[in-house]
């Protein structure tokens, strides 16, 4: 009997005949076994959302397979001396194998030890700062304007959203055409006013200005939109209350049109700046990095070690892919580190 009523004390204390306390319950002060801990929050969210899980799960093995391997590969290839003269290739029917040998950081070192990559630094960086402040800076004043009742807004719109419709080559093709020096219309037009024809892409400055005001003039409709979809998002009430406190355009745009569209603009300003950073298209196709590399930025740079300079430099480009996508993370922390300070939500 004594034997047998310590058997049932354990089998009721710890949930099993073995005494082994029970799995996924707890005990309470009656011996009673209580409710299993809930569930982690993973677990919740793939319980309740299982429908959506299940849709996305395409979408994110493709993008594993298209994005994610490319960039484990190219992160190896910053520890090794890989180039064209000695990563595995065909010729005809052989097959020359692969030679490259491990280096450790050594790229790394090199490239952050040289003076190449921080003068592309620099101008990237003074050429994102100016296109993203210019193009917002024109694309809220345009919202602006065209948030009010004026006669032919929709004619307006159209228009301004027209650069954005073009395919950007298109453009930049046609912008290249308007800067030609011997032929352009730009160049006509001053001459024309008794000025002196500019030399827009072959001077280091001129070049610069003109790749700048490019990219403005892509850019520009998709703050448009942004700014303005923002803006219609602002109760007229608020305007109107304003007017009544006796508060003059310049306040009423100070304390409620820029609160009320900074929620929009964060968004669209950090997503600009990633654009721009790595905005090859308008780089490439305008000047190609010249004159002699002085309208290079990273992206650019990077595609030259790789795919023009002989022999092509895989490695140093790979190094420099990867330093361009940790200082494009490392700003994205930050800028949002500054958001959370401010109290948006983000």
């Amino acid at each position: 009997m004594a034997g047998t009523s310590s058997r049932s004390a354990v089998t009721t204390a710890g949930g099993t005949g073995n005494g082994a306390p029970g799995r996924g319950r707890t005990t309470g002060r009656n011996g009673k076994q209580g409710p299993p801990p809930p569930p982690g929050r993973f677990r919740r969210a793939l319980s309740t959302h299982w429908y959506a899980w299940t849709m996305i799960a395409p979408v994110v093995t493709v993008i594993t397979v298209i994005i994610g391997w490319p960039l484990v590969r190219g992160v190896y290839l910053t520890f090794t001396n890989a180039n064209e003269a000695n990563v595995e290739r065909r010729i005809g029917v052989n097959t020359i194998e692969a030679t490259y040998e491990f280096v450790g950081l050594e790229n790394y070192l090199s490239v952050l030890g040289g003076a190449q990559f921080w003068d592309r630094l620099t101008w990237t960086v003074v050429w994102t700062v100016s296109c993203v402040a210019i193009t917002f800076t024109i694309g809220l004043v345009l919202a602006n304007m065209l948030n009010r009742r004026v006669r032919g807004r929709a004619i307006y719109r159209m228009a301004l959203i027209l650069p954005w419709a073009i395919p950007a080559f298109v453009s930049i093709f046609a912008w290249r055409m308007l800067f030609n020096e011997r032929n352009g219309i730009l160049n006509a037009a001053l001459e024309g006013g008794g000025l002196s024809a500019m030399t827009w892409l072959t001077d280091p400055f001129w070049a610069k200005v003109s790749v700048i005001a490019v990219n403005v003039w892509l850019g520009v409709p998709f703050m448009l939109i942004a700014m303005l979809g923002a803006l219609q998002s602002i109760p007229a009430e608020q305007y109107e209350a304003a007017e009544m406190d006796g508060a003059n355009a310049w306040q009423r745009f100070w304390n409620i049109t820029l609160p009320g569209v900074r929620s929009v603009s964060s968004t669209v300003v950090l997503l600009s700046c990633i654009w721009t950073f790595n905005m090859f298209p308008v780089i490439f196709l305008l000047t190609g990095g010249g004159p002699a590399g002085s309208t290079d930025i990273l992206v650019t740079e990077a595609f030259k070690l790789a795919f023009q300079r002989s022999p092509r430099d895989f490695a140093e480009s790979a190094t420099w892919g990867v330093l361009i996508l940790l200082l494009l993370v490392a700003f994205a922390l930050a800028y949002r580190r500054v958001l959370r300070k401010q109290g948006e939500v983000w």
